[in-house]
């Protein structure tokens, strides 16, 4: 019996006893709730929120130009280095909640990127701009994948895509919002007003601190089980307050170790960065790494240029710019929408290759036409959007999936710093392409070269996840 499962025999005061595996148990005996939704409710509006504060960027980016004279080279750092804190910040986050738990990390980063967009509203240059740009950066990269791993921990095994994917449809829904809001607030009132609204959420993070539970599954991994007692016991009481009926009794959740029989010591030990590259691990790190990466690059690429694009190309005022744009993020959270109510059915490999391969060949098929007005682009790049917008809304319930307790957080936030990498580089060589060709038809052509690539990963190398439970998917 190896070290860890000695650990996790400690019995606790409840009958099912408070071990890791009982833990699970706990968890996959209750039924949906007002807990659940409420719990739900209150991550997902500060995930709302950071969701809001990311896009704000593409929007006040044509006022921004105009104001300071900004350069091809400057827009593009604009528009860039938030990712580029995010990347940093999604690395940092991973081993911060793993270590110091889920919920203080989410307070945290919901509290600085609030502050940050207030200070936002005081730069009169580029230089403080892109350094406060960074910082925050730093908190919405921090916040996003320990979310996703808080959300995935909390929530049983039946119908767990879909029960995730609509708490993660706030993600979309904030940068759809965003872009509504931004549209009518930035011509109507500047760039300015538009970051002072995004720092009002900032106060959330004392909301969190007093509402929302740390895990249980974080508590009992980390050997701390009379808190993981109590905090569990606190749950099932307010699950049971709210369905007005007891509890079942906890069913049988296999242990890590019985799982999978070929799971390999150096598995079941393995933690930190290196054990996201260990034994089965590996290659679950590499694909769902390759899967963010190709998602990102496509959305960005996409995204991000789009009102420029509409504004440079086609001669659209800025308002039309960003009316046409808005309706692109519109139908993205559509297409999240479709995921969420079909991933337990379709699986998580099917959606991808479905959803990615969708959008290639949707983003080839306006080349092929030689998107020539911007009615065209808008249509054919809002098509798309509802494929690449659905499948990256699955790699947030996907990669809390692949990985245990100890590193769920880390593998979730190396999953957000490979993210980074695409939405870095997307916008960078969709600015390239663009300027070297002085045409959009090759950037969808680059595009939809991309996003095949990671249809073809996700269809032939991504293993299913569906409906199993967290601790039999990873020793």
């Amino acid at each position: 019996m190896s070290t860890d499962i000695s650990q996790d025999a400690v019995p606790g005061p409840s009958p099912a006893g408070t071990t890791r595996t009982a833990i699970a148990a706990r968890f996959e005996r209750l039924p949906p709730s007002r807990w659940h939704i409420t719990v739900r409710l209150i991550v997902g509006v500060v995930t709302f929120f950071e969701a809001f504060d990311q896009l704000l960027i593409a929007y006040a980016l044509p006022e921004l130009r105009d104001e300071w004279q900004l350069s091809t080279g400057d827009a593009t750092a604009v528009l860039t280095v938030g990712s580029v804190g995010m990347l940093v910040g999604a690395l940092l986050s991973g081993r911060l909640a793993d270590r110091y738990g889920r919920v203080k990390v989410i307070a945290y980063c919901i509290a600085v990127s609030g502050l940050v967009s207030l200070a936002l509203t005081a730069c009169t240059s580029l230089t403080p701009f892109l350094a406060l740009r960074f910082v925050q950066g730093l908190a919405i990269g921090g916040e996003v994948p320990v979310a996703a791993a808080f959300i995935s921990e909390i929530t049983r095994s039946f119908k767990r895509g879909r029960f995730v994917l609509l708490y993660e449809l706030v993600f979309p829904a904030g940068l759809t919002v965003g872009a509504l809001v931004a549209a009518w607030v930035v011509p109507a009132a500047g760039w300015r007003t538009m970051f002072a609204v995004a720092a009002v959420p900032g106060l959330l993070a004392f909301l969190v601190q007093r509402r929302v539970p740390e895990s249980p599954r974080w508590l009992a991994d980390r050997g701390r089980l009379a808190e993981a007692e109590a905090v569990m016991a606190g749950i099932e009481a307010k699950v049971a307050a709210a369905t007005g009926q007891p509890l079942p009794a906890p069913g049988a959740v296999r242990a890590p170790e019985k799982a999978t029989a070929a799971a390999t010591e150096a598995e079941r030990a393995a933690t930190g960065l290196r054990g996201l590259f260990t034994g089965r691990y590996r290659r679950r790190t590499l694909v769902v790494g390759a899967i963010w990466f190709t998602g990102y690059f496509v959305n960005y690429g996409v995204t991000s240029w789009l009102p420029s694009i509409y504004k440079d190309e086609y001669g659209l005022g800025l308002s039309d710019a960003l009316l046409y744009s808005t309706v692109t993020s519109v139908a993205g959270l559509l297409g999240c929408l479709v995921v969420a109510l079909t991933v337990d059915v379709l699986g998580r490999r099917k959606i991808f290759a479905i959803c990615l391969g969708a959008s290639a060949a949707l983003l080839l098929t306006l080349a092929a036409l030689g998107a020539g007005s911007p009615g065209q682009v808008l249509i054919w790049t809002s098509l798309a959007a509802v494929g690449f917008f659905g499948s990256n809304i699955c790699l947030y319930l996907y990669t809390p999936e692949l990985y245990p307790t100890r590193m769920r957080a880390l593998g979730c936030s190396v999953g957000g710093a490979v993210n980074r990498l695409g939405v870095i580089l997307g916008p960078i060589l969709v600015g390239v392409v663009y300027a070297a060709n002085d045409s959009v038809v090759a950037v969808f052509v680059m595009l939809a070269a991309v996003a095949v690539l990671g249809a073809v990963v996700a269809g032939t190398l991504a293993e299913e996840t569906a409906n199993r439970p967290l601790e039999e998917i990873s020793p």
